[in-house]
């Protein structure tokens, strides 16, 4: 007979690594939940008497989870129309709590996880598993029915997508918020050479709105046009929007509000001193459902 207790107890040591997997795998906090608690419950039924590594099974286990998952929603074509931002983890600049900072290790920061949002879902498993989790080709290879080579060449393809597509932010917090604060000036004065100065050439700017506001541009690139963009908010859009400085997945960002509600979430990608990627969370039923209590 099992001892339920032990095997309790072994699953919590591991819930914050496995809920970490899953949130890389899904870019959603909820589903990601579903995922581990789908993992908690296959552990119960399963015979785990010969299980050496019991971080290792659940690990296979989850991704297994997420994989199916995955599959689900690309076959229900779920996913609206245009852009469609994870889940952000938001703190506030004193740093996430214990929760968020194992969630958030390894700066899994929105720029990486939009770029993971665009790849099938072998290659996601296997550049999760493996480049961020370090799990070996052999253990991958069941998981997505290939042949340990052919699991190492769907992480090589997502290498190459993840390389190309996600920067890597600068280290300095106290930099990346300089950067951002003296954007948010220059929108706010009207001052577009001021913006340029502080965009990257390539920068590109990802707007999810959910359903609302169909017409606007969900994703917009290079320098002038993202200038342009935010002098535009600034004019038109920016009325009674309250800002407060936030950390956004551990980077520099923003959560403006309206009439006490959250209006907006802007995460920064700041690299070598410009800003390389802007994403824009304004979907108005997902963020009534955000965590914001780390900024009170």
């Amino acid at each position: 007979m099992k001892n339920n207790h032990l095997l309790a107890e072994g699953f919590e040591a591991h819930r914050g690594h496995l809920r970490a997997v899953a949130y890389r795998m899904l870019g959603s906090l909820s589903e990601a939940d579903d995922a581990v608690q789908e993992a908690w419950l296959r552990l119960s039924r399963s015979d785990t008497g010969a299980v050496q590594n019991l971080g290792g099974w659940l690990t296979t286990v989850v991704g297994r989870v997420c994989l199916d998952m995955l599959r689900v929603r690309t076959a229900r074509r779920e996913e609206p129309l245009g852009v469609r931002l994870p889940d952000p983890v938001i703190s506030g600049e004193g740093g996430p709590g214990p929760e968020d900072r194992a969630l958030l290790a390894d700066s899994v920061g929105l720029a990486l996880l939009v770029v993971l949002e665009t790849l099938a879902p072998a290659e996601r498993l296997a550049f999760v598993l493996h480049d961020l989790f370090g799990v070996p080709f052999d253990e991958i290879a069941p998981i997505v029915d290939r042949t340990p080579a052919a699991a190492r060449q769907l992480a090589s393809r997502a290498r190459r997508r993840v390389r190309g597509a996600a920067p890597v932010p600068d280290a300095d917090l106290a930099r990346q918020r300089a950067v951002v604060d003296a954007f948010l000036a220059a929108a706010h004065e009207g001052d577009f050479q001021g913006l340029i100065a502080l965009l990257d050439p390539d920068v590109v700017l990802r707007a999810d709105y959910g359903g609302a506001a169909a017409l606007a541009p969900r994703e917009v690139r290079g320098a002038a046009a993202v200038a342009d963009q935010a002098l535009t908010f600034s004019r038109h859009g920016g009325t009674g929007v309250l800002t407060r400085p936030a950390l956004v997945n551990g980077a520099v960002g923003v959560v403006g509000s309206r009439a006490g509600r959250p209006f907006s979430v802007l995460a920064f990608t700041v690299v070598d001193g410009r800003i390389a990627a802007i994403d824009v969370l304004a979907d108005p039923a997902r963020l009534d459902r955000l965590d914001l209590t780390g900024l009170d």
